[in-house]
């Protein structure tokens, strides 16, 4: 029985993508702490996210881990290392080696320690270059969760965030469906019976034209991809001014999912 849990990370896990109420997110780290609340005693699951959106390894290393460890929740998911990764010049091996020193603290005061692969990028236009590095962070991070008995959150091969309806208009983070179907995932991944298929078939869609397709493109480069790379260049991060969202009240996230469907 998971009755409490703490979730660390970036964008990923603060739940980019995933609008909730007053300009907030909810995201699979959210969602999966639904899923464990109806699972324990009434009023007794405790969760907090200490995710925030743009942060590098080490930064959430310095700023979350102290807090996940006072916490010492049943269940803690450390997933980050994305943003270093995708820098250029950056190397998987020290990534990993960083990531794995974090492991180890955690894995002495938390019950579990869940972790995650990072996605494929092989139909992601701005990323699809760096999916050899991204194998290869891969791969360390599937060794690390060996060595210390993690959970494995296997992304890389969650075949359904592949469609181009699980991701949001950035095409760098998943869309409400796509969330969705991660925090199945992890719950499966937590040996929870789930109440939908994460790889359920989405429906067909009509063939796109060339024009479509170099419309759309132009549109994100013009929204998305110039204002990142500005960003970068300044040396600035869309977490700078974000809080995380810390201590939630699952069946408060319950009735914000269930009102906006």
């Amino acid at each position: 029985m998971i009755r409490s849990y703490a979730a660390m990370g970036d964008s990923f896990t603060e739940g980019v993508g995933d609008p909730g109420p007053g300009g907030t997110f909810v995201g699979w780290a959210d969602r999966l702490a639904v899923l464990l609340d109806d699972r324990a005693p009434e009023d007794t699951f405790r969760y907090a996210n200490l995710a925030v959106r743009g942060k590098l390894l080490d930064q959430v290393v310095e700023d979350q881990l102290p807090r996940a460890l006072e916490l010492a929740p049943d269940l803690v998911s450390f997933v980050a290392g994305g943003n270093d990764i995708i820098r250029p010049g950056t190397d998987p091996d020290d990534v990993a080696e960083r990531f794995e020193k974090a492991v180890a603290r955690l894995s002495g005061a938390a019950g579990t320690v869940l972790v995650a692969t990072g996605f494929d990028t092989r139909d992601v236009a701005v990323l699809k270059h760096l999916r050899g590095k991204i194998a290869t962070y891969n791969m360390h991070v599937r060794a690390i969760a060996d060595r210390y008995d993690c959970v494995m959150l296997d992304l890389w091969s969650l075949r359904s965030i592949q469609d181009r309806r699980a991701w949001d208009g950035d095409r760098l983070h998943l869309a409400a469906e796509g969330h969705t179907r991660v925090a199945l995932r992890a719950a499966q991944a937590l040996g929870i019976e789930v109440p939908a298929d994460p790889e359920q078939s989405w429906p067909l869609l009509p063939p796109r034209g060339t024009f479509a397709i170099r419309r759309d493109d132009m549109h994100w480069a013009r929204e998305f991809l110039v204002p990142w790379i500005g960003r970068r260049l300044r040396g600035e991060s869309s977490g700078d001014r974000v809080q995380a969202k810390g201590v939630l009240d699952p069946h408060e996230i319950k009735l914000q999912l269930q009102s906006a469907s």
